[in-house]
């Protein structure tokens, strides 16, 4: 069974009961493991079975409920396609691409026209299936880039939503100005608050306009119809996506915000309709229209969406100033030419020329010449790096002062720069637990709302005043347009976004919601001591060779050369300062056969005909080697909190290499604020005890857990679980990744390794401690910010929707307008998201 995760960007969500029905239809589908939607983002995350369900079945459970798949067509050309045979081979070899909706030949153009969902697939993969087709591209295929995609997309709904709110507007100002003089006369229009309001402005009007009061007063009926035509195109074409949304959720059984709208706007528009062109329908009764009413909700739900649209635009900038860093072209040194190829075609192993003042196009090593690269877009670190042949450098960051050439390992969604975005794009489409509720509220919310709408009707018709007819129909209007279902869909996922932006931005890659949710819990926090409270660069500080039974003692050169011929092969920490110590004392590095690395314990390998092992003390001691005359010299170091390793050879020890490692200079500092915000905290080593102790309380940490086997490490966490602690493990280092994984939420440093990186929660990409403290703020600081949000959705509704069914009434004789509770549902959900946008001020009180 072969697992996907698939994100699709889902078209025509309008509030947060779009997305729950999009959700559900998507989890229901055979072969889906999991699926979120983001109606914040737009995007659904589904987990699938690809060999039980395809992309192109989640696009067609999307439109079974009415919505679409954002889609994207390239069409490129086929050598010799002409007079191929097997066209029908290379559209199956491009269909079965993950994202491709469709591919079809054309023999008689020789090109080839592929349908498919933008970021699922790219360039790359269409010319490599054609490849595997057997067929070659006659040019290179130019795929759209899904982000200029999204951000295209979203400045032509800008430009869309400007457009039809300036037409409505200007329908909802002609026929405000034209509604006063009926106002005058309509004695139903007295129990308006906007009617209330709106007098002085109307006594203002008489006097200026004279003309049109005694127009509308002489022949009102004309006034009317003159109205009617003004509305039209506001309510065809303006508001036609609300109509269409509510038509098209009707057809598949579903409600959302389009529903409400479109049933209110609806309502009042063909009761107005009725009442100018069928006035004797209404006997005994005032033939009242609401043109303006109808106007100008649909004016400011499109304002309150325009707005809406900028505001969620502003919440994923974080992701736009990443990609901003990836330049477009590269110059690429293949043969004796130097060529500007786009950064699609770079390919590893391919020379790149940098000059200075110019951004790197992927990542690689400095295999000619020097400089000193700026990684503060990067990693935040302000200062440049020195680069020399051998280093690494990242595609993203900038060159400052002198030209090299480095050699791509990684390039396209491999670079380092790739997959920061990708875990920052992840995050901000996750959602926190504490988004649930509002999910569930959100799924019955329409349906809930049109029930009260209804009972509003149904009461004000039996009980309410004359004209009733009419008091009814105002309250079934207001009801449905101030109720907000977009408040409630917005409330978490703009928080998560904005968070996760942010943290982003200052050197924090937060993986999730549930992460981000998860942090602010955390009562425990667990440090590594090596590469954590550690620099993480130990050096040999002693090499000491052992006595032989002749009395003569092992050269402490020999004692190197052997240990550094081992540890040349071994990635922990210790091993590098073994081998930079041998190469300071100019000392050839052996070649060693059948390494093994045996975790927690040390290494070993076969140097000559010798079997070389370099391990702890502690493992020595397990295995009952005799230590002899280093005994004194190995408790010596461990109470000075240095670390002695032993080298044996054919299981007799040869000798002792001592290595020291620098504590952090943030570290006493991090130790301090996190004790202060209430945490518990431990040292976790598989170092003895006692050099641990003088570590622990070198930098303030009370309780030490020492000697501990990094298998047992993850066993250490749950031990702190099973007594109820919320436990954070900050580690750094492939011994780490397990108990990373096992702990409520894992940090991971970020000058680890790539696997501790993956099985944590949080990746502090600047190695700093204090990026805890950070984190810990800025998760605080969210959940904040959601809770507030989610008060304010939930408080604004259960005021709201009342107030909009004649609450105020039986106390002051007024009824809420359904102009103004428009404006009211427009603004809650602009302030919900401007809410979460105070998130982009965030800074840390420490500086990391």
């Amino acid at each position: 069974m072969a697992s996907a995760r698939i994100t699709l960007p889902i078209e025509g969500m309008t509030c947060g009961a779009c997305a729950t029905t999009v959700q559900k239809r998507l989890s229901q589908s055979p072969g889906v493991k999991d699926a979120s939607v983001n109606y914040a983002t737009g995007k659904a995350t589904v987990s699938i079975d690809d060999s039980q369900i395809k992309v192109a079945d989640l696009v067609r459970a999307v439109r079974d409920v009415g919505y679409d798949c954002a889609k994207a067509s390239v069409t490129f050309g086929i050598e010799g396609l002409h007079y191929a045979s097997g066209v029908g081979r290379l559209e199956e070899a491009i269909g079965k691409l993950p994202g491709v909706l469709s591919a079809t030949a054309n023999q008689a153009t020789e090109q080839v026209q592929v349908e498919y969902v933008p970021g699922l697939v790219t360039a790359k993969d269409i010319e490599g299936a054609v490849s595997t087709a057997g067929f070659a591209v006659s040019e290179p295929v130019a795929a759209e880039d899904p982000v200029e995609r999204e951000e295209l997309r979203r400045k032509a709904e800008v430009k869309r939503l400007s457009l039809k709110f300036v037409v409505a507007a200007l329908g909802a100002l002609l026929t405000m100005v034209g509604s006063m003089p009926l106002m005058a006369v309509m004695e139903t229009r007295e129990h308006d608050l906007v009617s209330r309001l709106m007098q002085p402005i109307n006594d203002l009007l008489r006097g200026v306009l004279p003309g049109l009061y005694e127009f509308g007063a002489t022949d009102p009926q004309m006034l009317k119809l003159a109205l009617m035509v003004i509305t039209l195109p506001v309510v065809m074409w303006s508001g036609r996506q609300f109509y269409k949304g509510a038509m098209s959720g009707l057809r598949h059984r579903t409600a959302d915000m389009n529903t409400l709208i479109a049933v209110g706007t609806g309502a009042a528009f063909l009761y107005s309709v009725v009442a100018t062109l069928l006035p004797w329908v209404f006997v005994g009764l005032p033939a009242d229209v609401y043109y303006e009413g109808v106007n100008a909700i649909i004016a400011l739900i499109l304002l309150g969406r325009l707005l809406e649209a900028r505001a969620k635009g502003k919440t994923s900038d974080a992701i736009r100033k990443l990609l901003s860093l990836r330049p477009k072209t590269a110059r690429v040194q293949r043969g004796s030419k130097d060529l500007e190829l786009p950064i699609e075609e770079v390919q590893v192993g391919d020379k790149v020329l940098v000059r200075p003042g110019e951004t790197l196009p992927v990542d690689g090593v400095v295999v000619e010449g020097e400089s000193s690269v700026s990684e503060a877009m990067l990693t935040g670190e302000p200062m440049p790096v020195a680069k020399q042949v051998g280093a690494e450098v990242f595609g993203g960051t900038v060159n400052t002062t002198g030209s090299f050439i480095y050699e791509a390992t990684a390039v396209g969604t491999d670079t380092a720069l790739a997959q920061i975005v990708r875990l920052v794009e992840e995050a901000q489409g996750s959602k926190a637990p504490v988004q649930r509720l509002a999910d569930k509220v959100a799924g019955v919310f329409v349906p809930i709302v049109i029930a009260i709408a209804i009972a509003a009707f149904v009461i004000w018709w039996v009980v309410g005043p004359d004209p009733r007819l009419v008091f009814s129909m105002v309250a079934l209007v207001t009801v449905l347009v101030i109720a907000c279902p977009c408040a409630l869909g917005l409330a978490t996922p703009t928080a998560i976004m904005v968070g996760t932006g942010r943290g982003a931005e200052s050197g924090i890659l937060i993986r999730g919601g549930e992460a981000l949710e998860g942090i602010q819990s955390l009562d425990t926090v667990v440090l590594d001591k090596t590469g954590t409270i550690t620099v993480g660069r130990p050096a040999v500080t002693h090499v000491m060779g052992a006595k032989r039974k002749d009395g003569t003692t092992v050269a402490p050169a020999d004692v190197l050369r052997l240990a550094a011929a081992v540890e040349a092969r071994s990635e922990h920490p210790l091993a590098y300062a073994v081998v930079q110590e041998a190469h300071a004392k100019d000392i050839p590095i052996l070649p060693v056969e059948r390494f093994v690395a045996m975790e927690g314990r040390g290494a070993r390998g076969i140097v000559g005909k010798f079997l070389v092992e370099v391990v702890s003390v502690r493992h020595a001691q397990e295995r009952s080697l005799k230590l002899g005359s280093l005994t004194r010299p190995i408790d010596h170091h461990i109470l000075t909190g240095r670390t002695p390793v032993v080298v044996v050879v054919n299981d007799t020890v040869q000798g002792l290499l001592v290595i020291t490692d620098e504590i952090k200079p943030e570290a006493k500092e991090t130790v301090a604020r996190l004790k202060k915000m209430g945490l518990t905290l431990y040292l976790l080593s598989g170092d003895n005890k006692k050099t641990v102790n003088i570590v622990a309380k070198e930098v303030g940490i009370d309780r030490v857990i020492a000697d501990v086997d990094p298998r047992d490490k993850a066993d250490e966490i749950r031990r702190l679980q099973e007594e109820g602690h919320v436990v954070a493990m900050v580690g750094d280092g492939i011994n780490d990744a397990p108990a990373l994984a096992q702990a409520d939420i894992g940090f991971s440093i970020g000058t680890g390794t790539d696997v501790a990186v993956e099985a944590s929660d949080v990746t502090l990409i600047r190695g700093d401690l204090r990026g805890v403290i950070a984190a810990i703020e800025l998760s605080q600081r969210t959940m904040r910010t959601i809770r507030s949000n989610l008060f304010f959705a939930f408080i604004y509704n259960a005021l709201g929707i009342p107030l909009a069914a004649g609450l105020l009434y039986p106390f002051t004789g007024l009824l809420l307008s359904p102009v103004v509770a428009s404006a009211a549902m427009a603004l809650s959900s602009l302030s919900v998201v401007g809410n979460s946008l105070r998130l982009k001020r965030f800074t840390p009180s420490v500086s990391s």
